[in-house]
């Protein structure tokens, strides 16, 4: 079974407070972006334990650390799947706040509940996720959802970006969770965020905003300079994703897409 692990952006983030386990409370809304993806294949081996083996990007962990190995791991563990073969062929940037590595996860739970038909709900899912994560109980939906609490606290969000183009822009390195969190400074907004994305996309720059940028792109003048460079070739809104350090533009219309292949090749069209 082969199957697309598609990315995410987050459209705002909000750091609302320091919870007493030692996370922080998070509003935001994530969007699938379904044109980057990894390539994940998941089969059947009849064989004891899991063979995994990875193409395309290298990442920055040990193979055996590999959330498509926990991904496993814990369905063995909860459900006693096994003999199982997994390869992951890596497009997503990783370190990049597209939440790469959590589609990857997500995607290894649903083929192995569809390989060993077991049936699991969206809510047996959805837990499974979000015990590996943060941002993976997310793909399960991989439709737009307003994210609470870790990211797993979700509601389906109605947005329509359909005759947009979207372009994603990765600058070189890439920004660690610890960093993004060490840096940021918790606060309430007046207006929800919820509220403020129901405003038509060419008011949300400025009111749209991530929390994590202020800090980072003090740390990271390239990251402020590809969103700023974004802007200034037409973006009505451009943002960072998640933590860092990917930001993305949204371009009013089509026909700019081509032009726009010289700022990135993660150009698409909504």
């Amino acid at each position: 079974m082969i199957l697309q692990a598609n990315c995410k952006i987050n459209l705002g983030l909000d750091i609302l407070r320091r919870r007493a386990d030692g996370f922080h409370e998070l509003e935001t809304v994530m969007f699938p972006v379904r044109g980057l993806y990894d390539e994940v294949e998941v089969t059947r081996t009849g064989a004891p334990g899991v063979t995994f083996r990875a193409e395309g990007l290298a990442v920055d962990c040990a193979p055996e650390d590999n959330i498509c190995l926990k991904a496993f791991r814990l369905m063995q563990r909860r459900y006693g799947v096994d003999g199982v073969g997994i390869r992951l062929d890596k497009r997503v940037p990783f370190g990049a706040g597209l939440g790469g590595g959590s589609s990857d996860g997500t995607t290894v739970l649903l083929a192995l509940n569809e390989l060993f038909a077991l049936g699991l709900s969206e809510a047996e899912l959805i837990a499974c996720a979000a015990e590996l994560g943060s941002d993976t109980a997310f793909f399960i939906r991989n439709s737009p959802q307003l994210c609470k609490g870790r990211g797993e606290v979700m509601t389906p969000f109605p947005l329509d970006l359909s005759g947009m183009t979207l372009v994603i822009v990765k600058p070189d390195g890439g920004v660690s969770t610890r960093e993004a969190y060490a840096g940021v400074r918790p606060r309430v907004p007046e207006v929800p965020l919820a509220e403020r994305l129901r405003r038509p996309v060419a008011e949300w720059q400025g009111l749209v905003t991530n929390d994590f940028e202020t800090h980072i792109f003090e740390a990271h003048p390239a990251i402020r300079a590809a969103k700023e460079r974004l802007l200034a070739e037409g973006a009505v809104y451009a943002s960072m994703s998640g933590s860092g350090s990917a930001v993305f533009g949204l371009f009013a219309g089509h026909e700019k897409g081509g032009r726009l292949k010289a700022v990135s090749p993660f150009v698409f069209e909504l």
